[in-house]
């Protein structure tokens, strides 16, 4: 193949090319007057990706990726980057943050330490404490009862965004938002990465899973997949088009998708090949939550299996 392939007629092959991944499209998003500057991998990739609706940073990233893809394959319209070194440029950190197992199960984002031990006590395997506060003390004191809580437990307990606590308390690891992980110094990854705690890191996108990845975290999680009411999100519900094209990517790395799931979506999620799914409202606005936790647990853990021997849609 050629070393930079053009395409000869640009605008039949950006067409082409959103016609063949009807899947990942965001109407909300989308740019339908979009146009190929000329017939380069770049320009058409790009432009298609706008008209599927990717933010301009994600279809940068992407038309990038085309253009490493095409120069070693050829440009099909059909075919889609999903290889993170060859495609994206991305390989492993020298100095990754402590693993975590590819697998989280269940991962439960809950208010308070309350509902920490009482997801804790259920069998939950991953729990996240997402404790809204100012008061630092108020703060400390949380994360140190939800770290009490599992003590004695198989669960691992991740706490969002307040990082420093968690160290202090000696949480099994901390979860970060765009916005926190680019509050942090340089200093303070170092001393993050070198005490030993895990580190999730959400991602909405290509553009933020690139970052990410550049920092070794322990895991990505990716989304919001489906609509959400817990709070006003940035971009727009991802879906499990992009959810599949994501955790395809990722797939070196222990994924978890969010936002919206719940026991009705869990086929969907289970089908992309993301290695866990968390959950907010399905638990705690459960009528019996841990009823609910169970039937999550055991549906996921029958639609995995089904994945797993290959019984999952085409990728």
């Amino acid at each position: 193949m050629p070393r930079h392939p053009t395409v000869a007629n640009p605008e039949a092959a950006v067409a082409a090319l959103v016609a063949a991944h009807a899947d990942k499209a965001i109407e909300r998003d989308a740019a339908p007057d979009a146009h190929a500057a000329d017939g380069s991998i770049y320009a058409v990739t790009y432009a298609a990706a706008r008209r599927l609706g990717f933010v301009p940073d994600d279809a940068a990233v992407l038309a990038s990726a085309w253009v490493r893809r095409a120069a070693r394959l050829g440009f099909d319209p059909r075919d889609w980057p999903d290889e993170a070194v060859d495609d994206f440029g991305l390989t492993a950190h020298p100095q990754p943050f402590a693993p975590c197992p590819h697998e989280l199960g269940l991962y439960a984002v809950l208010p308070d330490a309350a509902w920490v031990a009482r997801m804790a006590a259920a069998g939950v395997p991953t729990l996240q404490l997402r404790f809204k506060h100012h008061d630092p003390a108020r703060i400390a004191a949380e994360v140190e009862a939800a770290v009490r809580a599992v003590q004695g437990t198989p669960a691992r307990l991740f706490i969002n965004d307040h990082w420093r606590a968690a160290l202090q308390a000696g949480a099994y690891g901390v979860h970060l938002g765009q916005e926190d992980l680019q509050a942090l110094t340089p200093d303070d990854i170092a001393e993050l990465r070198e005490s030993g705690l895990r580190l999730g890191i959400s991602t909405h996108g290509y553009a933020e899973m690139v970052r990410a990845w550049r920092l070794g975290p322990s895991y990505l999680a990716l989304g919001a997949v489906y609509p959400t009411t817990l709070k006003a999100m940035p971009t727009a519900p991802q879906g499990p088009g992009r959810l599949r094209a994501y955790a395809r990517l990722a797939r070196a790395v222990p994924t978890v998708a969010i936002g919206g799931i719940g026991l009705e979506q869990l086929p969907e999620v289970a089908a992309s090949g993301v290695g866990s799914f968390a959950v907010v409202r399905a638990l705690v606005q459960a009528a019996d939550p841990e009823a609910t936790a169970r039937e999550l647990m055991q549906r996921w853990q029958a639609l995995r299996s089904g994945y797993n021997a290959g019984l999952s849609v085409p990728r």
